[in-house]
């Protein structure tokens, strides 16, 4: 710590803790709230500093909005602690839309939906669609489109497959070939419903073409860098406290559903060793992340030994590059 050109000691704290439900498990979703409120008496009992919190964070936006009300009416802070889980790209939350948008030239319909988990981290789901082919979708779709928002894009392709089964006939030669009563005597009886609901799905012509894919957003990315920039002073810290943002990259070919994308990519000279070197190398500030896995009480433990000036070994702290 002596080494660092740091403000010491902290003066004005801003605690992130991030919330998220994570699927399958019994982990509640606002866990990083009490690794937040022991740091929050840490930092008061230590250096008597004044500690901000931002609450109900679940999503980009929730962030967003909270930071722009925050740098309007208070000055910047000399550690920002985002305390959440984590990857290789930095902070996660659950992935929530942020921009969608119908659009009808001739008889081509297309509709666009983004969504988030990381900043940067573009989710995108494409559908289109002839407006002539069926005029009941084509309605539903001009009408009901804003509804797909708070959607996961196997939800919308169900909803709409519901919606082609219902109003979309059959191509009875094609069931007949593949489901008629004696195709089915031939497959085995555990097998007869699966079938049968492929015909139902494959003897219809499709009312519309989905696709989803991953894509990095240096838009996205550069509006939360700006945020953090304008959070910490200049000789201040930004701490991700979360697993993997101080590892090392993994060095190959990445697949479009893997991460590491941000941190192989050129996003502010890149690519980086790690999500905290991209960070630092594009705020211009000192910024510090576990190496590896990290517990709650991994992520306090760091933070209490750092401010402490206490060796550890799975603490990455970059500095900003000399100008």
């Amino acid at each position: 710590m002596s080494d660092l050109n740091l403000q010491q000691p902290p003066r004005r704290v801003l605690l992130v803790p991030l919330l998220s439900r994570v699927p399958h498990t019994t982990e509640s979703p606002r866990w990083s709230e009490q690794p937040a409120r022991i740091l929050e008496a840490f930092y008061r009992n230590r250096f008597n500093a004044a500690v901000t919190q931002l609450r109900d964070v679940w999503s980009w936006t929730d962030y967003f909005q909270q930071v722009e009300q925050l740098v309007r009416k208070a000055p910047p802070f000399d550690r920002v602690m985002f305390i959440s889980h984590g990857g290789f790209d930095g902070p996660v939350l659950e992935n929530a839309v942020f921009w969608q948008d119908l659009q009808v030239t001739g008889n081509k319909g297309k509709f666009l939906q983004f969504s988030e988990a990381q900043p940067g981290i573009k989710n995108v789901v494409s559908l289109t669609y002839d407006t002539e082919k069926n005029r009941v979708f084509s309605d539903y779709m001009t009408t009901r489109w804003p509804e797909l928002a708070p959607m996961k894009s196997t939800d919308i392709w169900h909803l709409l497959k519901g919606l082609e089964k219902q109003i979309q006939p059959l191509d009875y030669v094609c069931f007949q070939n593949y489901c008629s009563p004696e195709k089915l005597a031939t497959s085995p009886e555990q097998q007869r419903g699966y079938r049968l609901e492929l015909c139902e799905l494959i003897c219809r012509d499709p009312l519309f073409e989905q696709k989803t894919s991953v894509e990095i957003s240096p838009e996205r990315f550069f509006h939360f860098t700006k945020s953090l920039s304008s959070l910490v002073t200049t000789d201040g810290l930004i701490f991700f406290g979360a697993c993997n943002p101080g590892s090392a990259a993994p060095q190959k070919v990445v697949e479009p559903d893997e991460t590491e994308l941000l941190i192989n990519s050129t996003l502010g000279g890149g690519p980086h060793k790690s999500y905290v070197h991209l960070v630092s190398a594009v705020t211009d500030r000192f910024i510090a992340g576990p190496i590896g896995e990290s517990s709650a009480e991994d992520i306090v433990n760091r933070v209490i030994m750092f401010e402490a000036s206490r060796p550890q070994h799975n603490l990455c702290i970059v500095a900003p590059t000399a100008k």
